[in-house]
């Protein structure tokens, strides 16, 4: 465990640098900084979510990929360390099964909508494509500088956002509603 904040204004920032879980300075434009960034956001949006009513076992799934994701912001923060496993993406992969098999198979695209929990679970699943997109590169230039990142917050991250579409599904329904279906047929608007 790295070291813990015993006090919050520390003033060692104030240079446009922050500390990594390793001791090691960098600056807050930094790649790995930009991804523990948006895995935060994440977990923050997570957390609004889950101020929502939501069914018992969407609950324990978000409070428990909250974990997940600090877990994910450890291991971006400390270079060479790994914390997500296979073990992970496994959990996500059964939840994906479960949740998907009590859904309709699509035959349209879906908006963001229909309950404001549905809504706020696709706002998690568009933070976390932005994550993704930041790991991967962080990914990248990792191996550019002889320290490469591990794939599972990679995969971590493309699963989570699956999961998240799914349990925006799920969030509709168990809010007695359906999915918001995009129309092609709509025609042009007045204007």
């Amino acid at each position: 465990m790295g070291n813990r904040l015993s006090k919050i204004v520390t003033r060692t920032g104030d240079d446009g640098t922050t500390g990594l879980g390793d001791g090691s300075r960098v600056r807050k434009d930094d790649a790995r900084i930009a991804a523990i960034g948006d895995v935060d956001e994440l977990n923050s949006q997570i957390g609004v979510l889950l101020c929502e009513t939501l069914p018992d076992d969407v609950r324990a799934a978000l409070t428990a990929i909250q974990h997940d994701l600090f877990d994910l912001g450890g291991e971006l923060c400390m270079p060479g360390h790994t914390i997500v496993t296979d073990a992970h993406l496994a959990r996500l992969d059964g939840w994906l099964v479960e949740y998907n098999a009590g859904l309709p198979p699509l035959k349209e695209f879906i908006l963001p909508g229909g309950s404001r929990a549905a809504a706020l679970a696709h706002v998690c699943r568009t933070v976390c494509r932005r994550a993704e997109r930041v790991v991967v590169a962080l990914g990248a230039a990792s191996v550019e500088q002889g320290a490469p990142l591990a794939d599972t917050p990679r995969r971590y991250v493309n699963r989570l956002s699956d999961l998240l579409f799914v349990l925006s599904r799920v969030l509709n329904r168990a809010d007695g509603g359906d999915d918001v279906y995009w129309r092609n047929d709509r025609g042009a608007s007045a204007g």
